[in-house]
């Protein structure tokens, strides 16, 4: 399938970007830059969002831009934030009735704002509403929103998400998710950190390929996600080096549903691979539920921590997952979910080869807060964290 075998470089690189389509096109060199900010020209984003044309370069200045709602239909735009967070608060604006920021273009990226209070009165107000295109998000947060991001159902469409926060988004009637990606063409989230869903879940695809590596998606105390991350219509989803923890306050006792919602793709394969996962529940929940019909469930080398279970269709591949009790873990309280030396399943990671041309032993792990490491040498271990003698050396927490 070609989706999948265009992210082998993706995971395979430290470099994502490098590899990325989201990139500006071939031969565009002169871009029009406009900076934003109270002592600018150009005061507010909406305002630049009339003025940019394609390939423009868009400045803001730190601070908060309160009301400052815009669309943004241009292809190879770059915003970003200058000297500091720039923080969009909604308060009770909003760009096409959808959210804060409504995105139409191609191969646009967006790095540095915090998106804040998108409400709209179909409750779906995002902090950004991806309508069509490709959208990369880095280094930016969604909290307190009805959705934190949300994405229409365009099959072509592309969205990467690097180094990004998303918590506390929620409605009152619970039908809200931290990340909702609707039937576009390809996901990757890497170095994120996703917590404290109402009701909602943490990380919702239904993307044809979803790679999520390198993230750490924990509900924590006073969480009350459903699932951490759920695929209700399968696809091909590479699960890759994430910390995924279901708090003892769950709506749903599965940590990971696949296919719940019927497979919608010619191609419905979980590759499941050095994962810590966390069940908080004192009587057991279900670590990954998997409906009937994908062709490939292949679940290895993940430490597994608490008292969960597995809902698998006959076939799954299923091995070299050994459960060590939370002791086993350096300091989860403090979010330390490193192995101790010593552990029972010290030394017990097996190669987890490669599928659709993806390479599936992890080369990065997830650095808290809200971003990725490249690993100084192959794994050893289960799960999504190495020893620390195998980070670099600026990288301890």
């Amino acid at each position: 399938m070609m989706l999948g075998i265009s992210l082998a470089a993706m995971l395979a690189s430290s470099a994502l970007a490098q590899k990325s389509p989201l990139l500006p096109a071939a031969g565009q060199r002169q871009r029009q830059l406009i900076m934003v900010g109270p002592t600018r020209e150009v005061k507010t984003i909406a305002s630049a969002a009339q003025l940019a044309r394609d390939g423009a370069t868009i400045e803001v200045d730190a601070g908060d831009y309160v009301g400052d709602t815009a669309v943004w239909t241009q292809n190879d735009l770059t915003l970003r934030a200058v000297g500091g967070r720039v923080h969009l608060i909604a308060a009770g604006k909003s760009a096409d009735g959808k959210g804060i920021w409504v995105t139409r273009g191609e191969r646009m990226t967006v790095e540095g704002f915090d998106f804040s209070g998108a409400a709209v009165p179909d409750r779906n107000g995002a902090g950004i509403r991806m309508d069509s295109g490709s959208l990369r998000v880095r280094d930016c947060s969604f909290m307190h929103n009805e959705m934190g991001l949300l994405t229409n159902n365009e099959p072509d469409a592309v969205l990467e998400i690097e180094n990004s926060e998303f918590a506390y988004n929620s409605r009152p009637d619970g039908h809200n998710h931290n990340l909702y990606v609707g039937t576009i063409a390809r996901l990757s989230v890497t170095g994120s950190y996703f917590h404290h869903a109402a009701i909602g879940h943490l990380l919702k695809s239904r993307a044809a390929v979803s790679t999520i590596a390198y993230n750490r998606l924990t509900d924590e105390e006073g969480g009350r996600a459903s699932y951490e991350l759920e695929f209700p219509n399968g696809g091909v989803a590479y699960v890759i080096g994430n910390v995924i923890e279901q708090g003892p306050q769950t709506e749903n006792r599965h940590i990971i549903s696949f296919g719940a919602e019927g497979y919608r793709w010619p191609a419905n394969e979980l590759y499941l691979v050095n994962n810590t996962l966390i069940d908080g529940l004192f009587l057991g929940g279900v670590f990954a539920r998997v409906s009937a019909g994908a062709q490939v469930v292949r679940i290895v080398d993940n430490l597994l921590v608490g008292n969960g279970s597995w809902t698998l269709p006959a076939g799954a591949q299923l091995h070299d997952n050994p459960r060590v009790p939370a002791a086993d873990l350096e300091d989860p309280a403090a979010g330390d979910f490193r192995l101790r030396p010593g552990s029972y399943a010290w030394g017990r990671r097996v190669p987890a080869g490669s599928a659709n041309g993806v390479p599936l032993d992890p080369t990065r792990e997830y650095q808290h807060p809200r971003r990725s490491t490249a690993l100084q040498m192959p794994p050893t271990e289960p799960g999504a964290l190495q020893p620390m003698a195998r980070r670099p050396p600026s990288a301890g927490q």
